[in-house]
């Protein structure tokens, strides 16, 4: 166990070589990535938002072609004079909305922002799901962890028992001491019971959410956190520049401001053109017109318009305050990694102080100079010191993943 503090975010040579070494063993407590990548592209909301990329590509074809169709009308007619008799007459028309050139353009960029935003939205589920993974699997950890630890303590204790149970049936100590030495066992079975109810609890809820990815029924070895290359500030940057949340903010902010430009151009309505042909009186006049049809707009577009202005001035709000929450969130994960490292140390430094107590005041109680109390006294600081140790590890290697998933460099195909 090394001992001594870590230079929080200082680049190295031994920090490069430790962080090639954290890697390796990475692979020990880590599930594998190719299972992660085929479990994170099942998960139910990566699906979906899949499906909605090609929703989007149709929605964007469909503004690309325009709604402008063809409107073919006939009319069958008979006409009846006393003098004449009857004729067959019939007309038909056949007509089109012509969508102006300024229109057509902006209705290709919407379609186009909203592919990207489908997209981002694709990478963003992706990405939530990582970063779901990296708690459950964490999570699991630290709970198999707790098992583990108060299972081989309740083991350790049990034999310490069973051996001052004999002593007591030669008498050689005392029935007080085994009494109190039972009720401390009996205590962390309570515990074990607990720990191992809580380590069930959490496979079930990995297996449930990716049951490609079973979490090991006993805690792996874990490596030494280290701190990471580069600064806290590179990696807020590096954070804020790769989320998917502000580009999908930005894509339907920039979407909208299009929309209320194509509801401004819808003020000047689009023409619509055709040809029109009447036969009359049985095919003996017959008659060929072009057909321009120019509807008159009214209040209505004029509204629609400002609506959708409003509509779009929200949206560049909404996505300034996004930034800001990724931001925030940003500096809170880098922030966090320094921090956990420190604590982390500080439960290094504690184990360290409780290793030495525990067995000096075990030799005392072995040579009957150290009353068993004491020594029980010893053994829970110890057990918590070891346990505290070991969870101020998880949470520091958890800190660290999470830069790396919310940085992309982790769990991310892109």
């Amino acid at each position: 166990m090394k001992r001594g503090r870590h230079r929080v975010f200082n680049v190295t040579a031994l920090t490069v070589m430790a962080l090639a070494s954290a890697a390796a063993a990475a692979q020990d407590y880590l599930p594998p990535e190719k299972l992660v990548a085929a479990a994170l592209q099942a998960q139910p909301g990566v699906r979906a938002a899949a499906a909605r990329v090609d929703a989007a590509a149709a929605g964007a074809r469909a503004r690309e072609v325009g709604s402008h169709e063809f409107d073919l009308t006939v009319i069958p007619q008979q006409r009846s004079t006393r003098v004449e008799g009857r004729f067959h007459e019939w007309e038909a028309q056949l007509s089109r909305s012509i969508r102006l050139p300024s229109k057509a353009r902006l209705d290709r960029e919407i379609g186009e922002h909203m592919r990207s935003a489908a997209g981002l939205r694709l990478d963003d589920a992706e990405h939530q799901a990582a970063r779901r993974l990296l708690e459950l699997w964490m999570n699991g950890l630290r709970q198999t962890i707790t098992a583990d630890e108060t299972a081989a303590q309740q083991a350790l204790l049990t034999r310490e028992r069973d051996a001052l149970a004999r002593r007591v049936t030669l008498g050689d100590a005392a029935r007080r001491d085994l009494d109190l030495l039972e009720a401390e066992s009996a205590q962390l079975a309570v515990q074990a019971v607990a720990a191992g109810a809580a380590a069930a609890a959490a496979r079930q809820l990995l297996a449930s959410e990716f049951p490609q990815l079973p979490l090991p029924q006993q805690a792996p070895p874990l490596p030494e956190p280290v701190a990471p290359p580069g600064d806290a500030r590179e990696w807020r940057e590096r954070i804020v520049s790769r989320s998917h949340e502000i580009g999908i903010a930005n894509e339907d902010a920039a979407r909208l401001a299009l929309i209320a430009a194509r509801t401004r151009a819808d003020r000047t309505p689009d023409p619509s053109v055709g040809v029109r042909v009447i036969s009359d009186r049985g095919g003996a006049e017959k008659v060929v017109g072009l057909v321009l049809n120019i509807p008159i707009g009214t209040d209505y577009r004029s509204a629609m318009a400002v609506s959708e202005g409003a509509n779009a001035a929200a949206a560049d709000a909404e996505a300034a305050a996004v930034r800001r929450a990724i931001e925030q969130a940003a500096w809170a994960t880098a922030e966090a990694v320094p921090s956990r490292l420190l604590q982390w140390q500080a439960q290094q430094r504690s184990l360290v102080a409780q290793e030495a107590a525990s067995a000096r005041t075990r030799r005392g109680w072995e040579l009957g100079e150290t009353p068993l109390a004491e020594y029980l006294l010893a053994q829970r600081n110890h057990r918590q010191a070891r346990l505290a140790e070991a969870l101020a590890r998880v949470d520091a290697l958890q800190a660290l993943l999470l830069l790396r998933v919310d940085a992309h460099e982790l769990w991310h195909a892109e």
